[in-house]
């Protein structure tokens, strides 16, 4: 999620309504009949609106469990209280720890019909990004209101050395009770971070923090500017962190380097945006402004967007005036007057920095990064670029690629396909609290983008957006999610907020399409209450949402012609004993009769062997299966050759090749 600091997105704000809570529900959805094509007219729209009541929708996936938050993670009498949002996931054994803007929650899933609340950890801070590293477990915090000891009351003060802005590091060897080791501050904090292991670096581990927050005052952390670089080479603008963690002495962890990845990138083309919302925006604002309220414009590359500025900024500007003059206390009319005066001088030096000649310069941050470490890349979406980096030098990132499209608003996060030929991007148009899959928005705004990967060049091949509507009352732009590994192709599980979760294969990097997916109707037919599927992870045989206001979802792929279960089975033989989507681990499937048939009805729906050899070939696979020792091997062996001699009038050869070497792995 990306909610500037400014201000408050005007549709994001809800009015108390009754709760409609409900006990934690196990009562699978039913999927659709399975079929080639999605059920028309498309059940998700339409659908009833409520809290823990809402309609749902699946089709070829179904709901295994929701689990509401515990009750130190949710307001039960205000929907959509935003100190309660429910953010990422990371995993460890049987256990998934979500974060929220509160702290964690520990879920034990060792039955996933009925996740059991292990911890639940109240630690203030957005976004409360978490990853973990064998017993150690990182938290992201760029909140103001968050605080070393992880104390609810906040802090007060414009300056505090009781504040948290980074990474904090726990000793999680017992889940029910982490332990504090240390802080690592950083200039403008941590909205996410990735952990990255180095295959030539055992002793440590590294994170790569990504701030977006406004930088410090160096009263509050010493060494902090947000000047530009041609006035200090030391900026904290336009770089990352990177921040080391010695496993022996995690007590020691510093940030080692601040690579400047963003060197010469200079401001990219994007989108006008849409009329509504400039029309909404300018409602909301007006209606600010009667009430009393501070408002001001940013001035966008296409657009001037009226904004509403949020409690904290008035708060805490207000406080440097006061002390500015050399006051204490609340401020007077005359420090409202004077900051009433200057917001929108205020509002620019923020939002465009001092004046200046020439292009305007590219993103000063990264959103998110993606590493993967066994091909030595990483994607960093970075506001206004999706780049390419280099991480062989773990501590040391550097930039080998860059792309910018004018169709995307905000790069949020991005994904690799398993053998490291395609990258996806995500743009997160609006922030994430805002309705971005209306009927009137455009399929390529708010999407992914599939592009091709081929000698450090990324090269654009198609746009994947949610082939459904939602109505303006669903925040929904693209969002997490991660691949499923199904052997032979390129599948990932998705969030998108209220537009649910959606399944999709982009093996095709030119028609990426729907396979699977899950939704429910609006929190609220009559205004936007932020919720849905923050992010959607695979992670050992199950797809793990988590659901911004209605608690964990867990759900299960169900067969269809479009994915079978022998790639369901295939699937599930990938084990992971830990997971963070944003460390891409290569997946590996061990040779078992299972993937051999996986590929199997692959070759069977591309039509890449002939029918007969597909149903010789199936029931050869089943007569060595029931054989062993020396018997299972010959006619393992025999397969093979049969195999072989398709190869050559076989009409998808990579995929004919597949099978034969796994037929040939399960006989030696």
């Amino acid at each position: 999620m990306n909610s500037r600091i400014l201000y408050v997105f005007p549709l994001a704000a809800s009015a108390i309504v009754a709760s409609t809570g409900r006990a934690q529900s196990n009562t699978p959805v039913a999927s659709a009949t399975p079929r080639t094509t999605a059920p028309a007219p498309d059940p998700r729209i339409g659908l009833r609106a409520g809290w823990f009541n809402a309609g749902e929708a699946g089709w070829n996936m179904r709901l295994v469990s929701n689990t509401p938050p515990s009750p130190e993670f949710i307001n039960r009498d205000t929907p959509g209280d935003f100190r309660f949002i429910n953010s990422d996931l990371t995993f460890r054994g049987n256990f998934v720890i979500q974060g929220n803007f509160n702290g964690l929650q520990v879920w034990d899933i060792t039955n996933p019909k009925v996740p059991k609340l292990f911890k639940a950890f109240v630690c203030p801070g957005s976004q409360s990004d978490v990853s973990v590293y064998r017993n150690f477990l990182f938290v992201s915090g760029e909140a103001l209101n968050g605080r070393t000891d992880c104390g609810t009351q906040g802090v007060s003060d414009t300056v505090s050395h009781d504040r948290l802005r980074g990474i904090r590091i726990f000793d999680g060897t017992d889940l029910s009770n982490p332990r504090h080791i240390t802080d690592v501050q950083t200039c403008r904090g941590s909205h996410t971070h990735t952990v990255v292991t180095s295959p030539t670096d055992t002793d440590n581990v590294y994170i790569y923090v990504s701030g977006s927050a406004p930088v410090r005052s160096p009263n509050e952390l010493a060494g902090c500017s947000a000047a530009q670089p041609d006035s200090n080479p030391q900026t904290a603008l336009f770089r990352i962190e990177v921040i080391q963690v010695p496993l022996a002495h995690p007590e020691q962890a510093h940030i080692v380097s601040s690579p400047r990845i963003f060197q010469d990138l200079t401001e990219a083309p994007t989108h006008a945006a849409a009329p509504q919302d400039l029309a909404e925006a300018k409602r909301v604002a007006d209606s600010a402004r009667a009430a009393g309220g501070y408002t001001a414009q940013i001035k966008e590359q296409r657009d001037t967007v009226d904004i509403v500025l949020g409690p904290n900024f008035v708060r805490f500007r207000l406080d440097s005036i006061v002390k500015a003059r050399g006051g204490t206390g609340a401020p007077t009319a005359a420090d409202t007057a004077t900051f009433r005066a200057n917001v929108q001088q205020i509002v620019d030096l923020i939002v465009q920095g001092p004046p200046r000649t020439g292009p305007r310069p590219g993103p000063t941050q990264c959103h998110d990064i993606t590493v993967y470490p066994a091909i030595g890349l990483a994607g960093g979406a970075c506001g206004g670029y999706g780049l390419l980096l280099d991480i062989r030098d773990v501590a040391n990132p550097t930039r080998i690629g860059a792309v910018a499209d004018s169709n995307f608003s905000f790069w949020h996060s991005a994904t690799f396909n398993n053998d490291g030929t395609k990258v996806l991007f995500t743009d997160e148009w609006g922030g994430g609290l805002q309705p971005r899959c209306r009927v009137t928005d455009k399929p390529e705004w708010g999407a992914d983008a599939v592009f091709t990967l081929a000698a450090g060049t990324m090269t654009f091949q198609s746009y994947y957006k949610l082939p459904v509507a939602q109505t303006p009352n669903e925040n929904c732009v693209a969002h997490n999610g991660t691949l499923i590994p199904v052997p032979g192709r390129d599948i990932m599980a998705q969030g998108w907020y209220q537009g649910g979760v959606s399944v999709f294969d982009w093996t095709d990097p030119s028609h990426p399409r729907e396979i699977a997916y899950f939704d429910r109707g609006p929190m609220d037919s009559t205004k936007l209450v932020g919720a849905g599927s923050w992010s959607a992870y695979w992670y050992n045989g199950y797809i793990v949402s988590s659901e911004i206001a209605r608690g964990l979802d867990i759900f299960e792929l169900t067969p269809n012609t479009l994915l079978t279960q022998n790639e369901i089975d295939a699937a599930k033989l990938v084990h992971f004993d830990y997971l963070n989507a944003q460390d891409q681990q290569q997946l590996v499937w061990p040779a078992s009769f299972v993937v051999a048939r996986a590929y199997l009805d692959q070759l069977a729906r591309s039509n890449g062997l002939p029918r007969q050899r597909i149903n010789a070939t199936r029931d050869a696979l089943t007569r060595a299966e029931r054989a062993s020792g020396q018997a299972r091997r010959d006619q393992l062996s025999q397969v093979a050759t049969q195999l072989n001699a398709d190869v050559q009038r076989s009409t998808d050869q990579p995929k004919l090749r597949a099978l034969i070497a796994v037929v040939a792995d399960l006989g030696k």
